[in-house]
């Protein structure tokens, strides 16, 4: 892993990364506090289609996270950020080229998480990461490559997903991954998405095979999830790392 970037902004710390697996390059984010004294237990952020690892929600939950006492990691998704080579970081480009891929790569799930896997290993071999139980943040293209890591990684004990449904190229994976997870999840739902329409969404929320889930419904559209749901959806995978962190401890 090598880390080719370290700012500072108001005690939060980002280092930007990129990661070799298999060949592929993985640009990556990690925030930490500035002013921690201690490891900090880590949580994954996956972000949506047409955005990257520094979008400005990502930067938000990952200020959050901190504040908390957590790191967080972000990287780009496929044909997103710092994995084009054309300089487009957000926009319909990205989005129209990932939906492509999603309909004609079978092995994009599967490098998504190989990459996820490998950029985590190295981190909590990282003095400031604590090595234990971890959490996920990621919604709409968060949720296409993220619910499957979720389902297969066991080191993740709270997951945050949701705007996608039982729906698309990879709907029966994401079914059979569903019925997989055994964590805590809070499911984000937008009642008027109108790229995941609320009746597959609750289909997907249906088909998750933890007893101890949460469905999480705001008015309005696709990219309208309001600033109160991205801080409760944060704030539940505090609760749930720092109940888990606690458990282990007694």
């Amino acid at each position: 892993m090598d880390f080719h970037e370290d700012v500072t902004d108001r005690a939060l710390r980002t280092r930007a990364f990129t990661h070799l697996v298999d060949g592929r390059s993985v640009p990556g984010l990690l925030f930490t506090s500035a002013e921690a004294t201690k490891p900090q237990q880590l949580v994954l952020i996956g972000h949506g289609a047409s955005s990257s690892k520094r979008e400005g929600y990502v930067v938000s939950l990952a200020r959050q996270f901190v504040r908390h006492g957590l790191s967080a990691c972000a990287i780009d998704g496929p044909v997103h950020g710092d994995r084009r080579v054309d300089g487009v970081e957000q926009g319909t480009l990205p989005f129209l080229e990932f939906s492509q891929l999603w309909a004609n790569d079978p092995l994009m799930t599967e490098h998504m998480i190989a990459d996820w896997r490998s950029v985590t290993d190295e981190l909590l071999a990282l003095a400031d990461i604590a090595d234990g139980p971890i959490g996920y943040w990621g919604v709409s293209m968060g949720t296409i490559l993220g619910l499957p890591l979720v389902a297969s990684e066991p080191r993740i004990r709270a997951a945050v997903l949701g705007l996608m449904g039982l729906v698309g190229p990879t709907q029966d994976r994401l079914g059979v991954d569903a019925e997989r997870l055994a964590c805590p999840v809070q499911f984000l739902v937008q009642w008027d998405d109108q790229l995941f329409h609320r009746d597959v969404a609750f289909q997907l929320f249906d088909a998750l095979g933890t007893n101890d889930k949460m469905l999480v419904a705001s008015p309005g559209g696709h990219g309208d999830v309001p600033t109160d749901a991205f801080v409760a959806s944060a704030q539940f995978l505090i609760r749930r790392l720092t109940a888990t962190i606690a458990s282990q401890a007694q």
